[in-house]
């Protein structure tokens, strides 16, 4: 949505925004499987929300380029180069390009995954 003020004679362009009031409601978790859903993109980022059913797994790979992980609902095992961690709802982590990185849902899961497309 775009906002335009007109204020002595010059238009000014407010910024646009987005909002989703509950990113869980955007997905729903399928029985046995993963669903991945693009729910914003521009030239800076591009942002997913994922629903793992519990015992799913996104198998270890990299990217080329930053991402963060944020998990909305849930548990997970999260494989992070040579660490791994357990996540719950609230945890929020950041991927330098071409880490090693898997996901193992422990519970019904809901995450968000930030693609930052930026140098």
């Amino acid at each position: 949505m775009h906002y335009h003020i007109v204020h002595t004679g010059k238009e000014i362009m407010q910024p646009k925004f987005s909002l989703i009031k509950d990113v869980s409601s955007e997905v729903e978790i399928p029985q046995d499987g993963i669903l991945s859903r693009l729910i914003y993109s521009d030239e800076q980022l591009n942002v997913m929300v994922f629903a793992f059913d519990q015992g799913q797994e996104l198998s270890e790979h990299t990217a080329s380029k930053p991402a963060i992980l944020h998990f909305i609902q849930g548990e997970a095992d999260v494989a992070l180069g040579d660490d791994s961690k357990q996540v719950g709802a609230g945890a929020w982590v950041h991927m330098p390009p071409h880490l090693p990185h898997s996901i193992l849902a422990k519970s019904p899961l809901v995450m968000l995954l930030y693609l930052l497309k930026g140098d």
